[in-house]
């Protein structure tokens, strides 16, 4: 695997940006709440040095950011931002989703073309870090095609779960070409238009389920039942829940938003870990 592409400026910045991802890591897997005392000193920081250093990347204290991972929170959301997608479907399924948040285009691979498996198409991949940690990012010359990440599953196992989803195609590792997309993706672009472009690779029922999660605005989270109505398939629950699975584009076509009806949060396919911290991220930096 070759060196992960950092977003922060100089060794401070790559160094900051350690310590806050083993923080979250540690406070993410912790059963029960960390005292400021104990991750400060896990971390190797004076309690006002971590706070401040803490509150500074993530936007919170550490003990608000724990009360974001509680078992309860999927339940919170879905009572009090809970978004009908019925009327997003209305409006063409983009009015207030993430495609408008981040000015995103976006086109999708004809039938035709998904059932030659990528043959013809050259890929481009490169590692990246991520507010998540290292993420594989992929894409073709129409703009990015898939997105996973490594920290739950490992890099080579990453990597291979994106190549095998379009194993006729051409791989070539090329992350200069896919770095101002990804720059724009992560939230540390320049905000100009198009420069995030989204090229979906999947089959026809996918696709629209994809294009409902598009629809969910950020801070905001919907059911898989809900989603199985905005796609004109009440019935298709469990499709729609394989089809949110296989989600290429992870975090940008945002199937973390999708709970379960029951408030239960459900599968995420790079690990529930990183379902509970793009929720809480999205939430403490409030609704798009």
């Amino acid at each position: 695997m070759t060196e992960h592409q950092t977003f922060t400026a100089g060794a401070e910045g790559s160094y900051h940006y350690g310590v806050i991802r083993r923080a979250i890591d540690l406070l993410d897997q912790a059963e029960e709440p960390v005292s400021l005392d104990a991750i400060a000193a896990e971390m190797g920081m004076s309690n006002a040095h971590f706070q401040r250093l803490f509150s500074r990347w993530v936007g919170i204290s550490p003990k608000k950011y724990q009360q974001y991972l509680t078992l309860g929170y999927a339940k919170t959301l879905l009572a009090e931002r809970f978004t009908t997608l019925e009327a997003s479907h209305a409006a063409g399924l983009s009015g207030s989703g993430r495609l408008h948040d981040l000015f995103l285009r976006w086109e999708a691979m004809s039938p035709g073309e998904f059932a030659r498996k990528g043959a013809g198409l050259e890929i481009r991949w490169g590692w990246f870090e991520s507010p998540f940690g290292p993420a594989i990012v992929m894409g073709t010359e129409k703009g990015i095609c898939g997105i996973g990440f490594a920290a739950e599953i490992g890099a080579e196992a990453a990597l291979e779960d994106l190549m095998q989803r379009w194993p006729s195609a051409e791989f070539t590792e090329d992350p200069m070409m896919l770095r101002p997309w990804v720059l724009q993706a992560f939230g540390a672009g320049d905000g100009k238009l198009d420069t995030a472009p989204l090229f979906l690779i999947g089959a026809p029922f996918q696709i629209k389920v994809w294009e409902a999660l598009l629809a969910i605005p950020s801070g905001h989270v919907t059911t898989y039942s809900e989603i199985a109505r905005a796609v004109g398939s009440p019935r298709a629950v469990r499709a729609v829940g394989t089809a949110v699975g296989r989600n290429p584009i992870s975090w940008l076509i945002p199937c973390h938003r999708a709970l379960r009806k029951s408030g239960g949060l459900g599968g995420y396919h790079w690990g529930l870990p990183m379902k509970r911290a793009m929720l809480a991220l999205e939430t403490v930096n409030g609704p798009a």
